[in-house]
């Protein structure tokens, strides 16, 4: 096989040096070009275009697997994020999931002998997670009291949320209970709709 091989680069050597070496663009090499020459020339032709060839494929098979990866990760992340999910048999944190985010529909205020939780029209709970959308405080409450008549915008606004600096003016009253955010206060002792007070401006911040 290297015999024959050998005898072809000869054969082409003497062919192209008997051509014009202007023609072929080799005007600058010598015109008793020799066999070592072309015959290295052309081996080492042969190996770039073989390495160029691997290189290509190697890149390619490189580019392959990673696209691979990226979509294969985020799939096997949910796959193990079911079967934890599945495997896990406490269904009290289960419960607490499926609470998270639910909003009262509509809000209740309400004395202290009204029970808390989330307000439906069927159910109808005080909403303990209030939150004031113009001072963007969350609103306190404290059972069996009342606020005291002397309290003003400049009080809240300089002690919330502390209570050791509201109780100043609160005043013990069975049965009630006593709001306040920064901006606005109320003292509620029966179940009262949210949206029958038009002045505040507080919401339910989901449970």
């Amino acid at each position: 096989m290297a015999k024959e091989l050998d005898e072809l680069l000869d054969e082409v050597e003497s062919k192209f040096c008997r051509l014009d070496p202007e023609s072929l663009g080799l005007a600058e090499r010598p015109k008793g070009c020799g066999s070592g020459i072309l015959s290295n020339d052309q081996n080492g032709a042969k190996k770039k275009e073989s390495l160029r060839s691997t290189e290509r494929f190697k890149k390619e098979d490189d580019l392959d697997s990673l696209i691979s990866e990226i979509f294969e990760e985020p799939s096997s992340d949910k796959k193990s994020f079911k079967l934890k999910s599945k495997s896990s048999g406490n269904t009290s944190v289960r419960a607490s999931i499926q609470g998270l985010g639910k909003s009262c529909s509509p809000v209740y205020l309400g004395g202290s002998t009204a029970p808390c939780g989330i307000g439906t029209t069927t159910s109808q709970r005080v909403c303990d997670h209030l939150r004031c959308i113009a001072c963007d405080f969350w609103v306190v409450s404290y059972n069996d009291y009342m606020w005291d008549k002397s309290c003003d915008y400049l009080f809240f606004r300089n002690n919330m949320p502390e209570f050791h600096k509201l109780k100043t003016k609160l005043v013990k009253k069975k049965g009630a209970r006593a709001y306040a955010c920064q901006c606005s206060w109320r003292t509620v002792e029966e179940l009262t709709d949210l949206q029958s007070d038009h002045q505040l401006r507080w919401v339910c911040g989901k449970h």
